[in-house]
This record gives C-alpha cells, sequence and structure tokens, in this order.
C-alpha cells in the first residue's frame, strides 16, 4: 500500500527528526481465531509501511489469554500471511518474554507505582468509577514495596486462588481517561499455556504487555486500530516509567475496517460457527481469509480493496460491492473460460450425425492469446442453461425459443423445432436443427442472430456440483442490530448448492483453489471437497458488476 497518509507521514517526519534512524513494525494478532479481513488490511498497512522504508515487520503473537489461545490458531496464521504474500523476519510470541515482563513488573513495584490488590473483579469495576465519576482508591493501594514484592512472588508461585489477587499499576484513579485508573496488569489463572505449559500461573494483561513487547523486539512504530487510541497514554506510562533507554516506539492508530452485509467481531464470527449459521471458519460465506480463500479470492484482489478504502483517522462502512468489484477485476484477467451448464436442459440436434463428435478449437482467454486454446467437444445432444429457452418468450428476450435461432458459443446456429415435455407439462427436452455452414457462429448469407449461449456436449460433459453463494446478512450493517439478535438478520439464501450440473471435459485436471470463468454465469473457484469424480465448485463472484453501478452515481 504505497503512497501517502498520515501514517507514513508520520514516519518521514520521525526519520527526519532523528527521532528514530531505522523502521520496525510488527503485526500482532493474538491466536485466538482466525484472521479476517479486518486483519489483512492492518497486516497491509504494517508490514506495507516496513517494506515502503526499507525496514522490518515481525509477526508477534499475543499470546497472554491461554484461556482462548490455541497452537491450530498460529499455524492458521502463519499460513495466512503467507498467503497473502507478506514475509515476515521472525515469529515472536509475547510468551517470549513472560520473564522480562515480570522482571518490569517488579521494577515498577520498587518504584512504588503498582501493587497487589485483594479486590475481586466486580469490586474493581465498582471502584473504577465512570466517564463522569472519579474512582475510588482501593484499600489496599498503600501497601509497603516490600508486602506488595512478597504477595506478588507468592502469586507467580501459585499460593492463591483464581481471580483472588491483580497486580495494579499505580497512577490516578481520578484521571478522566479511565485506562489511567489503577489499571491491572496481572491476575492470576491457573490454566496452561499452550506453550509455556504450567510454567506461569499469572498472566500479563494485554495494556501491559503491548509497549514492553514492541520495547524488547526494537519496534519503532507501533500500529494500532483506532479502539487504541485511548489506551495510548497508558502505552507511554508505562514505558516511560521503567526507566529504558530509548528509543522508545510510538504508537499510531488508524480506522479499522468496516465492511456492509458482514461482521468482523471475533465473538460473533465465533458464535455464526458454534451454531451452524455456516460450515465453518473456513465457509465461503465468512469474512476470513481462509473463507475468502476457499471461495477463489485473491490476495492479489483483496490487497487491491484494501489500497482502495485507504488509511484513515475516522471509522467509516465499505460496501461489499467494491470488494467484489476488484475481485471480479482481478479474475477477468487471470481466470481461463471455460463453458459450464449449472441448470441442464437436453438439446437434441435432429440433423447432426449420430456417433459424429468434432473438437472445436476454443479460447481459454479471449483477451489474452498467451492463455492459449482447447478443444471442445460437440455431438448431437447437448445440455444447455434452462433460462436460456422460454417457450413463450416475453419482448426483449433473444434467446432460445420454438422457430428462433441463436449461436452456440464456438459452434453453430441452432432453430428450436419442437419441445418434448413432461407428464407434468415441464420441458424437458429441445428439438432443434442446425445449419452447418456457421460453424464457428457466422453465416455466409450474412442472417444475424441477437444471442449466443453456451453449451457442453452430453456424452462428454462432467457432473459437478456448485455452490452459489450470497451476502450473509440481509441487512448492510448487521454489526448495528441490538446485541444478541444480529442472527436475525442472516439471509436464508446465502447459499444455494446445485447438483447435476454439467461442465465441459477440460476440467477433468481441475484441481482445489484452481479459479475459471464459467462463461455467462460468473468466476468460479474449485472446491476441497471435490471427490469421487464429482468436481464442487464455489461461485466467488458473478460477471454482474454493482460497484461500477454505485459508483457511476456518485
Amino acid at each position: 500500500m504505497p503512497g501517502s497518509d498520515f501514517i507514513r507521514e508520520a514516519v518521514r517526519e520521525d526519520l527526519a527528526s532523528g527521532r528514530f534512524n531505522r523502521v520496525q513494525t510488527r503485526f500482532p494478532p493474538e491466536p485466538n481465531g482466525y484472521l479476517h479481513i479486518g486483519h489483512a488490511k492492518a497486516m497491509a498497512i504494517d508490514f506495507g509501511v516496513a517494506a515502503e522504508f526499507g525496514g522490518v515487520c515481525n509477526l508477534r503473537f499475543d499470546d497472554t489469554n491461554p484461556t482462548k489461545e490455541e497452537q491450530e490458531y498460529v499455524d492458521a496464521i502463519i499460513e495466512d500471511v503467507r498467503w497473502m504474500g507478506f514475509q515476515f523476519e521472525h515469529v515472536y510470541f509475547t510468551s517470549d518474554y513472560f520473564e522480562q515482563l515480570y522482571e518490569y513488573a517488579e521494577y515498577l513495584i520498587k518504584k512504588g507505582l503498582a501493587y497487589v490488590d485483594d479486590l475481586s473483579p466486580e469490586e474493581v469495576r465498582e471502584y473504577r468509577g465512570t466517564l463522569t465519576e472519579p474512582g475510588r482508591e482501593s484499600p489496599y493501594r498503600n501497601r509497603s514495596v516490600e508486602e506488595n514484592l512478597d504477595l506478588f512472588r507468592r502469586m507467580r508461585a501459585g499460593e492463591f486462588p483464581d481471580g483472588s489477587r491483580t497486580l495494579r499499576a499505580k497512577i490516578d484513579m481520578a484521571s478522566p481517561n479511565i485506562n489511567l485508573r489503577d489499571p491491572v496488569m496481572y491476575r492470576i489463572l491457573h490454566v496452561p499455556h499452550h506453550r509455556t505449559g504450567d510454567k506461569w500461573c499469572i498472566y500479563p494483561m494485554y495494556d501491559w504487555a503491548h509497549g514492553q513487547s514492541d520495547y524488547i523486539e526494537g519496534v519503532t512504530h507501533s500500529l494500532c486500530s483506532l479502539e487504541y487510541e485511548i489506551h495510548r497514554p497508558l502505552y507511554d506510562w508505562f514505558l516511560q516509567q521503567l526507566d529504558l533507554p530509548g528509543p522508545l516506539p510510538r504508537q499510531i492508530e488508524f480506522a479499522r475496517l468496516n465492511m456492509t452485509y458482514t461482521v468482523m467481531s471475533k465473538r460473533k464470527l465465533l458464535r455464526l460457527v458454534k451454531e451452524g449459521y455456516v460450515r465453518g471458519w473456513d465457509d465461503p460465506r465468512m469474512p476470513t481469509l481462509r473463507g475468502m480463500r476457499r471461495r477463489g479470492y485473491t490476495p492479489e484482489a483483496i490487497l487491491d480493496f484494501l489500497e482502495r478504502v485507504g488509511v484513515a483517522k475516522a471509522d467509516s462502512v465499505v460496501d461489499f460491492a467494491l470488494l467484489e468489484h476488484c475481485v471480479r477485476e482481478d479474475l477477468n484477467k487471470r481466470a481461463p473460460r471455460v463453458m459450464a451448464v449449472l441448470r441442464p436442459l437436453r438439446v437434441v440436434i435432429e440433423n447432426y450425425p449420430e456417433g459424429q463428435v468434432e473438437e472445436l478449437e476454443a479460447a481459454n482467454h479471449p483477451e489474452d492469446p498467451s492463455f492459449g486454446t482447447r478443444k471442445v467437444p460437440f455431438s448431437r445432444v447437448l445440455y444447455i442453461e434452462q433460462d436460456d429457452f422460454l417457450e413463450e418468450p416475453p419482448p426483449k428476450y433473444y434467446r432460445l425459443a420454438p422457430g428462433r435461432e441463436v449461436r452456440l458459443r464456438y459452434a453453430y446456429f441452432i432453430k428450436c423445432v419442437d419441445v418434448v415435455k413432461d407428464a407434468q407439462g415441464k420441458v424437458v427436452e429441445l428439438r432443434c436443427t442446425y445449419d452447418p455452414e456457421t460453424k464457428g457462429g457466422a453465416a455466409p448469407d450474412g442472417r444475424k442472430v441477437k444471442a449466443t449461449i453456451h453449451w457442453v456436449s452430453a456424452a462428454h460433459a462432467l457432473d459437478a456440483e456448485v455452490r452459489l453463494y450470497d451476502v450473509l446478512f440481509t441487512q448492510p450493517n448487521p454489526e448495528e442490530v441490538p446485541e444478541g439478535d444480529f442472527t436475525s438478520v442472516i439471509n436464508p439464501n446465502s447459499l444455494e448448492v446445485l447438483t447435476g450440473c454439467k461442465v465441459e471435459p477440460s476440467l477433468a485436471s481441475a484441481r482445489p483453489g484452481d479459479r475459471f470463468q464459467f462463461e455467462r454465469l460468473g468466476y468460479f473457484c474449485v472446491d476441497p471437497d471435490s471427490s469421487g469424480g464429482t468436481l464442487v465448485f464455489n461461485r466467488t463472484v458473478t460477471l454482474k458488476d454493482e460497484w461500477s453501478k454505485i459508483a457511476a452515481k456518485v
């Protein structure tokens, strides 16, 4: 994400003033879930700023909450960062610094700036006050340094039960910034950690670990989302009170990514998974990077989207249609074209020789000759889309109808001469004739047709299942639905599964993750569920571009 924005301007100023003589950032996810596109924005900023200034960006896992963190998420995050195309110098963990953080905490106790508190979590909240009322000092706030050191060391030794004591910073209970009202630095949790096992039973709070971990690693610019702006005074206070040799890292905040028709809260995403509204974290309807990858999105399209959104200081909501537009533009350049019929209607060409098969030449990409060509079999019996035929067509319907002629893509003109129906009156087969002089799609006598439709040869087509995805919510801002009710606006039609689809035989070698444009239908990606001779495709995005229409109106 090259260019100019307030973050890059701040970095330039810091380099020019001599505050820093280098640039180092970090991407610091907590390993308690899978990354989503909001994390991709932070990732692009963290890695992008470092790269632009010839610096370093490391991957750090802020693993300070053992009740929610797992190695599974660590592995998935590393995979997702690499899939996005970012290279990190090192992989660090906040748990690498538990001993150093503990020593820092003892230093603050010795300076009289931290104390062990016996208030319960409920009492801590009560004593903290409100936005309009100052807090009250804990009755344990003025313990001696010696007593605090003794209690803190006994906390570490495991003498006290969960929640019975905390270590708090001694700052200002009357501060207008609630985060400075003696924030908790450590809590007791007798829970094994995914990396340190049972070594620790006290764990640092994020606000305490954040800045010190940045300093230990040599981070110059700690780039955070906007909700951490109010935490910045605490970030700075901890670093300054530790009397560390400079330079100290600088925190800069940016607006997080919010997008229509989705939710970004990990808690809400977890609920969607656990309650079965989606099929897992990699469900193609999810905003997770794993879901987007399975749906067929490319890292390049996501980065293009993030560049267009830009870096801002104020929160806003971006239209999901812009992301689809970027995906569509990217796949238009990289996806080969094939033919597939999702809702097959059988067509018999009565005057085509029985048993004859032609291999027609088809371009893999009409705009890029480097993609080459392929052979598409043509025979007497074909499948076309049900939507490409109407027995009683309305005005301006130009596709196939009784007595009407259309062009078959790469093939011939055909005319419908008869219709076969089942006992319920449903059209199940068309009888057609073809004009052998129109091979390649042009008539020698110059006559024109108003429609070209796609098809597959019945004898050669492969069976496929196709999953058609739509937005997960019916309202553009599901986050604004009252707490607990966001599931009430889930789109019941966000997934339609089509079986019995037919695709051309060139797709026999397609593998999970391969992307194609199904001509006239959209962009599709092979799903990992493909097995047993049946291909499964996810619709990535339609060919219709809503964003272009929206942008044209602005």
